[in-house]
């Protein structure tokens, strides 16, 4: 089926951009996500937390026309949207002149995007909701598949709250820990000299696109519906329009699964869903029966950060040690395979191993051998 061998292709492309960050996996990861589900991706966190290089990292590997903007208090419409078309001005109609600009792109990223003025939010709602630009005579259909919006915060003006709301993903991003600084160094140098990245083609998203309103929801729903009762009785309230909406996000991880129905596997986008980190957190321990059977081949750490369930772990585990022994070439691979080691012996006995993850280990430990 072709949506299969697309959803391949794209697994291949995930993996290969998420090569070198460290933390920010979460990020590549749901862009994914949302561009598969047509949703929007909002990122908050501190400034030098490489939210801007990532985006650009997958916009680049996903391909298609990228427009970046960082947003100020100052910025006209026209630096979005384009200026007015002069020369149609002189015939006496106002119109944009769009070439290069936000109504032309695929993807694109607004920084600091709840600086912008009324007259640009206002615009961007049309943009986002409709995919469709609006300005005098202009009146164009929008190629939009994502925008990724970032923030150091959530705003704290309620008549920003319908515009933020139009964000149904929501990623909260911290410096990195100290525990893993070395790695944040290492992966930091190895960028510098650059990381090949597999390319996908704009085409396979569409495919894929095309395929989450035909997803199988049937057998997911009724457990999609006791989750969200659930949070309800902790006082975690969403929205019916984000309930609804969650519906397309379960659907798309579905599709990057390479699987036509969704289960139980599937519920976690619903995670990204609530609006703030301190729900989000409160929801992991709401939430922890309900998703033990969580996991993605294609967007492992997402489901592994958010479920915190040894399904998800084990196989981000697995395939980050097949990952590294195939590597020969590379010098570092026998330090990721130390560091490999470390984490699956931390987190399981030698009786709790998986057989796939027992079966790595070994593999991991001649590795380390062979190099000493």
């Amino acid at each position: 089926m072709p949506h299969l061998a697309a959803a391949a292709r794209l697994r291949t492309v995930v993996h290969s951009v998420t090569t070198g960050l460290i933390d920010r996996e979460q990020l590549a990861e749901l862009m994914v996500l949302a561009t598969v589900a047509g949703e929007h991706l909002l990122v908050v966190g501190p400034p030098g937390t490489a939210k801007s290089a990532v985006v650009r990292r997958v916009a680049a590997a996903l391909g298609g026309r990228y427009f970046e903007y960082l947003l100020g208090r100052f910025t006209e419409p026209a630096e979005l949207f384009g200026p007015v078309d002069l020369r149609k001005l002189r015939e006496g109609r106002v119109e944009a002149d769009v070439t290069g600009m936000l109504p032309e792109a695929d993807i694109a990223f607004l920084d600091e995007v709840f600086l912008g003025s009324t007259a640009i939010l206002n615009t961007l709602l049309g943009v986002l909701n409709e995919r469709r630009f609006r300005r005098g005579h202009t009146d164009i259909q929008c190629p939009l598949r994502v925008c990724v919006g970032a923030a150091n915060a959530l705003p704290e003006d309620e008549s920003l709250a319908a515009f933020a709301d139009r964000f149904l993903l929501r990623l909260f991003v911290e410096p990195v820990a100290d525990d893993r600084l070395e790695a944040l160094l290492e992966a930091g140098w190895a960028n510098e000299a650059g990381i090949p990245v597999h390319a996908a083609e704009i085409a396979d998203l569409d495919l894929l696109r095309a395929q989450v309103p035909k997803v199988g929801m049937d057998q997911a729903r009724t457990t999609l519906a006791g989750a969200v009762r659930t949070l309800r009785a902790a006082g975690l309230q969403l929205s019916d329009r984000r309930i609804v909406k969650i519906q397309r996000l379960v659907a798309a991880a579905t599709v990057l699964a390479g699987r036509d129905t969704a289960t139980d596997a599937d519920l976690w986008p619903l995670f990204y869903v609530l609006p703030s980190r301190d729900t989000q957190i409160s929801a992991q321990d709401v939430l922890r029966d309900s998703m033990v059977t969580a996991a993605n081949p294609t967007l492992r750490s997402a489901v592994e950060t958010m479920v915190l369930q040894p399904v998800s772990r084990v196989d981000r585990l697995v395939q980050a040690a097949r990952s590294c022994l195939e590597d020969h070439g590379n010098a570092a691979s026998s330090t990721i395979a130390e560091v490999l080691l470390r984490e699956i012996d931390a987190n399981f006995t030698a009786a709790a191993l998986s057989p796939e993850l027992a079966v790595e280990r070994v593999r991991l430990v001649e590795r380390v051998g062979a190099s000493a």
